[in-house]
């Protein structure tokens, strides 16, 4: 089907309810569809305040939040499924963390570990880690368990 604005193909059909037993079907494509579903809060900021400063203020609503550096929006962002730049993560952190918390189960990322690592790459590992935990136990002041953690990291030190 092809889209009621422009010769694209619609790709979005949206019903909308005028009363009772009256509906109007409209299909249009992904441009049409931006600008058809700003123009009813367009007006309705015209008719409010007169000024393109607010119709802008809707419209970006709309698209979201853009990116400061390549000036991509949100909204751009989804339909697209790529970013502009690296500072996009940062632009976007508030809208990301839940999508990747849906997606992956969890906001961090933890890795894995091969299944065949050295031994000597392992106590590295276990070392630096240990090291965090013992400046995290005394920042708590938990002296007790910060002295095992310190023994524990002599061991691996003297091998």
């Amino acid at each position: 089907m092809k889209c009621q604005r422009c010769p694209k193909q619609a790709t979005l059909h949206i019903t909308e309810v005028l009363g009772e037993d009256r509906y109007e079907e409209v299909h249009l494509c992904e441009d049409c569809a931006k600008k058809y579903l700003v123009e009813p809060q367009k007006k309705a900021a015209a008719k409010a305040v007169a000024g393109a400063d607010e119709a802008a203020e809707v419209e970006s609503a709309v698209a979201g939040p853009t990116c400061g550096t390549c000036g991509i929006s949100y909204l751009e962002f989804r339909n697209q499924g790529r970013f502009g730049c690296p500072h996009d993560y940062d632009a976007f952190k508030a809208e990301l963390l839940p999508l990747l918390e849906s997606i992956h189960g969890d906001v961090r990322h933890v890795g894995k570990a091969p299944r065949r690592l050295p031994r000597t790459q392992g106590a590295v590992v276990e070392l630096t880690a240990l090291r965090r935990r013992l400046q995290q136990l005394v920042t708590e002041e938990n002296y007790e368990e910060a002295a095992r953690v310190r023994d524990r990291i002599r061991e691996l030190e003297n091998g």
